[in-house]
């Protein structure tokens, strides 16, 4: 069928243009360089935030997507703010008085029209909006009408060309729903898309200008409650509509199955906008396509210039339905020709009318055609978006490959020829992991290893499963650009819809069916075999359901299972063509661009934790580490969870109740750039769930899966919505339970989200005092189901306001019905999206007070929740990561505080001992130390303060602030106090080496003014330098020999010998041969030797046979170890406060440390421990700890021997004095022979300040650049394990298990020594000579100021040199008295004594620099000047506790910290020498693995007591102050020690591993898995 008729002039078609350019620039379209993009529409704005039922004309657009989103019909009844008011006022004020009382008179009334404003029509917002839209919103758009229920644009002119365009690609994600009856009045719903559906089609248009609405009248047709077409009397309607005449809108009529329909099938309606005698194109397509033609015009006039088209219609086989507006006449009939009139009838006669005479048309069945939308791309001259954008037909075409090769199958086939890893293999995993989870019987690391052996085989036959040409074709097309990649993937989604939606209504037909069935049964009590063949038959059906769902969910399925099948066996999949390292960016670029990623899989019930987890990696990457605020939804199933967050986001979550939600979904939300400074965070992270009690998964797991979903879901979320749906007391109280439960777990672990009740379905929402009374019930359901919750989880909480915050006022939200009517027809209920929309900006203003997360966090809450849960008890098993990881790293910068605190106060003890011993102050108080420390502690107050305040995890961090601080100050005050005791220890030492000063001062002075003498007597007489050398010769050794004879030497010691001295003195009856057969008590296996039990005990004289297999328990072995620990601990410290190097040795510090061990052992022993020790304890003990520190002794008492016995020290003055003789010899002035001894004095000085100084220096370095000591204990200890590894040295692991804190500081003490061999001539050198450098210089600079000080005062020798001596008192040991002996009177020349200094002072320098070496650096020094003390004492103030089970070191930096003691990760007990009781065999259990056991007993004492492992809290106070939580991973490191050592082990704890007890698997795991275990773990 074929018109002509005319085309707009040019010049109309420009002044058009004109206008709808106008149009674009009111409504801020104009001038867009991009399409307006359906990303930036959902993005979360401050006007998404608000509702406007007005706004500015700019706004309308913001504003209609909004209402439009959110499902809000009156989307198109927005209103404009204008403001006549100025001009009403202005036209008011122009009347005089007499003129507002004459009612006759008409200048009195004032024009108040506001139609002369140029009003937007509502339809041209809608029409600008999708020609400005890009494909993808467009696609939204029409969605969003379909699901409001209004006709959507099917052929669109472009505003501007007038090419007419068929938007096809938008209605490819329409549905339609229905319901027909048979002959036999048999009800059938049918579901089919839009596009594909084929019904007939009824065309309406209009010829010329009518006075009727033929939108209107269409309304009235197809839904009398409901404007589907907008029409001239829709509120906002205008005459100054520009966008919609030539658009053809579409909407379908779908009946409901009952007698009131108005069809009974589906009809579609088309509707042509404007005059259709200019719209030629569409007038033919619609005509051609329409099963009946309905056509408006005025009369039916042969003069008309329409009559021709009119004639066309009317001699055309198909019905045609003339309405004539200027005739009054009722329906006439003229075979399928019909005529009714219009004028002045009531509209529902009209309406009658024409529904008969369409019906009748349409009940013709062989002249009535089908339609199809996508049938009208046929057409030539019209434009398909589809074909249009290069991008599309690409996706589409990659689509419908991927989709030819499914075409072969049956659909309950595909999964499992296609998709096979998620299949059998992935559920027997997921199987064997709860199983390994909750393992039972008493080879409890056999069964553990038994089933990881079982799972990785899964994993291997996943791995050699063929990877299908379908999934090889998807990857393919995921790599693409970004574009292609989206149409792709949504072309995907359409056509798999496409493709399963006619087998799937099928089955769901089938389902409800049987389903029904089952009831009826039921309420009949019937138990026959009927009943059961009707519910197998319905497990069947429900099975066939799970295998014929098939959509995008289970193909992102499968590439997650290909990654972890890959990343277990680490290496690439066969068919695969690119690295399976890549497949999670495909997912996360999905994610990026709003698709909803499976979290949980809803066939398996299992979160893919290592897929998860990766794709999250890579959001990571891609994103930053963003902040996000996740909002998680729970709910009984089908109670509209989903499509309430769809209408809440705009998002895309399965509605229909073909695709349920299954298991978990989340989606991304982006916040706008403005929004985000505001909310704090950048995404919104939306987690749907299935519902609970869900129908397929009926039977006895449900209550287990609920509560698992929901513990979940609740620990997920920020904010969890808790969606109700009707008012079903019993449903309530079952939902209720679940939720309040997994809340009061929450709170049991330290997580605090917050929820919102939604109650939807509500009858009335604005009943105020009703829905008062509905949360008052509310509020009493809640706390009656906390009070069972708390029965269930041994909690004592009895209102659910005592589990959360939560205020019933507004923390409960009613919801309207969705629908306004019955559906399908009705459209959503405006006050639903109003209730939706409320919701929505409640959720946005709470989210300052629930928290946010980080996208790391939100990984690592993931896995601790699911770990948690898979090892069924929960509160138990849960390892809050989130929590570790924050302390941890509270702990390196805790670490870093103290650093920088003890190597303030280190310099600052360093200056005041150089004052002390300059004799510049001869006190020193807690405020001085206080003041100097001042700048340092505000620098690291402010350091904690910004890391409280600004570091990302600070919500989790400002539960430990207040006691971090405390610990700080205490800190402080500790070392201040040790510093002070320091300091005037040294003051009391000065006094007791008074004499000995004394002496080497006279001793050198008298050496001094006897070589000046003998100088002066040989003046000018011996110019021969060897005979000068020579007469020096005799009277240094004659001099030196006087000295020697009247005074004592300093003999060598032998501390062994003294220790056996002393003890047989004590101990007279000790035989000979004891000291044979002195043990190493830091090696020895069990102490059981050395005590005898208590008589009080009760169990003197019995058979003791417990879990050491001796008299000891576990507890007892730890009381004992921790004793000696702590006396080698407390030993150190009295040997340092002997300050041997500066007072010498005496017999009496033997003395000391023996009666401190022997009151630490009485006191010990008085405690209620239940045995005595025997005397070969005291003696073991004494001789390993002198074992321990003789080398201590020995070269601090060599130090003391080289400063203080005359020989050697006038041994190491020889060559000063002799350069001093030569001076005299050779006539030099008394400033310049002065300055010369100025020299020689300040040289010992200053070698030791500059040892000093580079000590710190170095430690300082070490604490930065080397990797063992440059974080917290935990990053040393993960080192030392490393190191042990590498050298495997079975005796040095045994040393650390036993002695740790010892090993700890032997290992600092390696690093130090080996980092300055290594690094010496790269940096201690250089940093020794910065050092020198930068002591002359203040050296220098002191003689110049004491020269000018001298001068100026006018003052003598004595005068320069206390000058000099108190400017040096800060860097050097420097006194005027150390000249108490040397004539200085003829001193005066101090222009002189300072340029000797200046000359001399270099070569000095010089001397020390040539000495300094790898050797002479830790020897010169003090021992609590050395760079490994500095660091020992930094690192190993910190909590020692020890794990009585496997022995493992509590991490925690802080000594008596609060809370549990916990360790990364435990060791195998007969590591500790632990054994099975009653056997000599030594325990394969790890307490990580054995407290996950439901069946696993230990004993804790001598006594046949026993505790369930996984109550191994109540065992006592040893073991109820530790952190121990399930974990069932492999723990590599130790696994391997004990299969390496095996043997060893055995030896040293003569004992033995069961011939089976180590598994398989233990053997398999090499030294190079074992040591990156540790990087993981640490």
């Amino acid at each position: 069928m074929e018109f002509r008729g005319t085309r707009i002039r040019s010049d109309q078609h420009q002044e058009q243009a004109e206008k709808i350019n106008q149009l674009f620039q009111k409504l801020q379209l104009k001038g867009r360089n991009h399409k307006m993009r359906a990303a930036e529409v959902l993005q979360i704005t401050a006007h998404s935030l608000q509702s406007h039922e007005s706004c500015a004309e700019e706004e309308l657009v913001q504003t209609f997507l909004q209402k439009l989103l959110i499902m809000n019909y009156r989307a198109r009844n927005i209103k404009t703010k204008e403001t006549n008011e100025q001009h009403y006022t202005q036209q008011r004020d122009n009347y005089s008085s007499e003129d507002e009382g004459d009612i006759f008179n008409d200048r009195c009334w004032s024009g108040l029209s506001f139609t002369s404003l140029d009003t937007i029509h509502p339809m041209d917002v809608q029409m600008a909006v999708f020609h400005c839209a890009d494909s993808f919103l467009k696609q939204l758009i029409v969605t969003k009408l379909s699901q409001c229920q209004f006709a959507l644009p099917l052929l669109v002119p472009h505003p501007f060309t007038q090419e007419i365009q068929f938007p096809l690609w938008t209605f490819r994600q329409i549905n339609k729903s229905w319901k027909i009856r048979n002959t036999d009045n048999d009800m059938y719903s049918r579901d089919q898309l839009g596009y594909k559906a084929e019904t007939p089609m009824v065309s309406f248009f209009r010829f010329g200008s009518v006075s009727s609405s033929k939108s209107q009248l269409m309304n009235s047709l197809i839904n009398e409650r409901h404007n589907t077409f907008f029409h001239r009397n829709c509120p906002g309607s205008s005459r100054t509509r520009l966008l919609m005449d030539g658009v053809v809108e579409i909407a379908w009529y779908c009946p409901s199955g009952k007698s009131t329909d108005i069809f009974t099938d589906c009809v579609a309606f088309c509707n042509l906008h404007g005059d259709a005698g200019v719209s030629e194109k569409q007038l033919q397509i619609l005509t051609e396509m329409s099963s009946v033609n309905v056509v408006l015009l005025p009369l039916l006039d042969e003069n008309d210039k329409n009559a021709s088209k009119i004639q066309i219609l009317y001699r055309d086989k198909k019905p045609l339905i003339c309405l004539l507006t200027e005739d009054e006449s009722a329906a006439k009939q003229n075979k399928r020709k019909y005529k009714i009139g219009l004028k002045d009838r009531n509209i529902a006669d009209v309406s009658e009318e024409l529904r008969r005479a369409i019906n009748e048309c349409l009940s013709s069945s062989e002249l009535a055609s089908m339609f199809k939308v996508e049938d009208v791309c046929k057409y030539s001259d019209i434009r398909v978006d589809e074909e249009d954008d290069e991008d599309c037909r690409i996706g589409r075409e990659a689509a419908q490959q991927m989709m030819s090769l499914l075409k072969k199958k049956h659909l309950t086939e595909i999964k499992e020829s296609f998709l096979p890893c998620q299949g059998k293999l992935w559920q027997l995993w997921c199987q064997k992991n709860k199983e390994l989870h909750r393992p039972q019987g008493d080879e409890f690391e056999q069964i553990i290893s038994s089933k990881q052996t079982e799972m990785k085989t899964f994993r291997e036959r996943q791995h050699k499963s063929h990877t299908s040409e379908f999934i090889r074709i998807f990857i393919t097309q995921m790599n693409s650009n970004g574009s292609n990649r989206m149409f792709f993937l949504k072309w995907l989604r359409i056509l798999l819809d496409e493709f399963t939606s006619a087998d799937l209504s099928a089955l769901h037909h089938k389902y409800d069916q049987k389903w029904s069935k089952v009831l009826k049964l039921r309420e009949k009590n019937d138990k026959s075999e009927q009943l059961k063949d009707a519910q197998t038959e319905l497990e069947g059906i429900s099975t066939e359901l799970q295998a014929a769902t098939f959509g995008l969910e289970h193909i992102m399925r499968e590439i997650g299972q290909i990654y972890e099948s890959c990343s277990c066996v680490n290496e690439n999949k066969q068919g695969l063509h690119l690295h399976f390292s890549s497949l999670p960016s495909l997912a996360a670029e999905m994610m990026i661009s709003g698709f909803p990623l499976e979290l949980m899989d809803g066939d398996a019930a299992h979160v893919p934790l290592i897929w998860v987890s990766a794709v999250l990696d890579k959001l990571i990457h891609k994103l930053g580490d963003q902040s996000f605020f996740v909002l998680s939804v729970l709910g009984i199933q089908s109670s509209g969870k989903s499509t309430m967050l769809n209408a809440m986001f705009g998002l895309e979550f399965a509605v229909s109740a073909g695709r349920c939600t299954r298991g978990a979904f989340m989606q991304l939300l982006k916040v706008s750039e403005k929004m985000k400074h505001q909310l704090k965070f950048h995404y919104i992270l939306v987690v749907d769930t299935e519902g609970l009690r869900a129908l397929e998964l009926a039977g006895r797991s449900t209550r287990h899966h609920d509560n698992e979903l929901a513990t979940f879901v609740v620990g997920l979320g920020n904010l969890t919505l808790i969606n109700i749906f009707g008012e079903n007391p019993s449903e309530m109280q079952e939902i209720l339970q679940i939720v309040v439960q997994a809340f009061l777990r929450m709170k049991k672990v330290k997580l605090n989200p917050s929820c919102m009740f939604v109650h939807q379905n509500v009858s009335d929402v604005t009943a105020g005092e009703k829905t008062m009374d509905g949360r008052r019930r509310l509020q009493e359901t809640l706390d009656e189901m906390t009070k069972l919750a708390a029965k269930e989880e041994v909690c004592v909480e009895e209102r659910f306001s005592d589990v959360i915050a939560f205020d019933v006022r507004d923390d409960v939200k009613y919801f309207a019905q969705l629908w306004e009517g019955s559906p399908p027809m009705a459209p959503p209920n405006p006050n639903y999206c109003e209730n939706v929309q409320d919701l929505k900006e409640t959720i946005i203003s709470q989210t300052s007070k629930s928290g946010r997360m980080m996208l790391t966090h939100l990984k690592d809450r993931i896995k601790d929740l699911w770990e948690a849960l898979l090892n069924e008890r929960f509160v138990f098993s849960f390892r809050n990561s989130l929590e570790i990881s924050a302390y941890r790293k509270l702990e390196t910068e805790y670490s870093k505080w103290t650093w920088s605190l003890r190597s303030a106060l280190l310099e600052i003890e360093n200056k005041l001992q150089n004052k002390i011993e300059s004799e510049a102050i001869n006190g020193v108080e807690e405020r001085d130390l206080q003041r100097e420390l001042k700048g340092k502690s505000e620098e690291v107050k402010k350091a904690m303060a910004e890391f409280f305040e600004k570091d990302p995890d600070k919500d989790i961090l400002i539960q430990w602030k207040e006691n971090f601080e405390i610990k700080i100050k205490e800190l402080q005050e500790n070392i201040i106090t040790k510093t002070k005791k320091k300091l005037n220890e040294i003051l009391q030492q000065k006094d007791l080496k008074k004499k000995i000063d004394a002496l080497k001062t006279q001793h050198e002075n008298t050496l001094f003014e006897k070589s000046k003498t003998l100088a002066l007597k040989h003046k000018d007489k011996m110019s021969d330098e060897e005979t000068l050398k020579r007469e020096f010769d005799l009277f240094w050794e004659e001099c030196v020999k006087t000295i020697s004879t009247n005074t004592c030497p300093i003999k060598d010691i032998d501390i062994l010998r003294d220790v056996k001295d002393l003890l047989s003195d004590i101990y007279k009856s000790v035989p000979v041969h004891t000291w044979k057969d002195i043990r190493d008590i830091f090696t020895v296996q069990s102490y059981s030797d050395y005590v005898k039990l208590k008589k009080s005990s009760g169990i003197m004289n019995k058979t003791i046979n417990v879990l050491l297999g001796n008299s000891l328990s576990k507890e007892d072995e730890a009381q004992i170890k921790t004793l000696i620990s702590d006396v080698v601990h407390q030993t150190d410290k009295m040997i340092e406060m002997f300050n041997i190097s500066r007072l010498g040795y005496n017999i009496s510090c033997i003395q000391q440390i023996t009666d401190f061990i022997k009151a630490r052992i009485i006191d010990h022993q008085e405690k209620p421990v239940k045995y005595l020790f025997k005397g070969e304890f005291y003696v073991d003990l004494v001789f390993s700890i002198f074992k321990r520190v003789n080398k201590t002794f020995t070269d601090q008492h060599r130090m003391f021997m080289e400063a203080n016995d005359p020989v050697l020290y006038l041994k190491n003055k020889r060559e000063e004095y002799y350069f001093i003789f030569q001076k005299y010899c050779q006539g030099a002035t008394s400033a310049n022979i002065f300055g010369e001894i100025i020299c020689q004095k300040l040289k010992g000085p200053i070698e030791q300040s500059v040892y000093r100084n580079t000590a710190r220096n170095v430690a300082d370095e070490m604490r930065s650049n080397c990797p063992s000591l440059n974080g917290n204990r935990s990053n040393l200890e993960k080192h030392i394990l490393k190191k042990l590894a590498n050298d495997e040295n079975f005796y040095k692991y045994m040393h650390y298990v036993r002695n740790p804190r010892e090993y700890f500081k032997d290992f600092i003490r390696d690093q130090v020594s080996q980092y300055i061999r290594d690094q010496f001539s790269i940096s201690v050198q250089p940093k020794m000579k910065q050092n020198i450098e930068v002591l002359q210089q203040k050296i220098i600079t002191a003689a110049h100021e004491s020269t000018e000080h001298a001068q100026l005062n006018k003052g003598g020798v004595d005068l320069w040199l206390k000058f000099f001596s108190q400017k040096l008192s800060d860097v050097v040991i420097f006194s005027v008295k150390f000249f108490s002996g040397v004539k200085r009177d003829d001193v005066d020349d101090f222009k002189l004594l300072e340029e000797v200094i200046r000359k001399e002072l270099p070569s000095k320098m010089s001397d020390i620099r040539s000495k300094f070496n790898t050797k002479t650096f830790p020897v010169k020094l003090d021992n609590k000047f050395r760079p490994d003390a500095i660091l020992i004492d930094h690192f190993c103030q910190c909590c020692w506790v020890q794990c009585l089970f496997c022995a493992a070191i509590c991490t925690n930096t802080v000594e008596n910290h609060p809370g549990d003691h916990s360790v990364p990760f435990h060791r195998v007990h007969g590591i500790n020498g632990i054994k099975y009781r009653n056997t000599t065999n030594l325990c394969v259990e790890i307490c990580t693995t054995a407290v996950a056991s439901n069946n696993l007993y230990f004993y804790p004492n001598a006594s046949d007591w026993t505790v369930l492992w996984r109550e191994y809290r109540t065992a006592g106070p040893g073991y109820s102050n530790w952190s121990i939580t399930p974990d069932l991973s492999e723990l590599a490191y130790w696994k391997w020690f004990v299969c390496r050592f095996q043997r060893d082990l055995e030896k040293f704890y003569y004992s033995t591993f069961s011939a089976y007890s180590i598994p398989n698997e233990w053997q398999r795991i090499i030294k190079q898995q074992a040591i990156a275990s540790l990087d993981k773990n640490f």
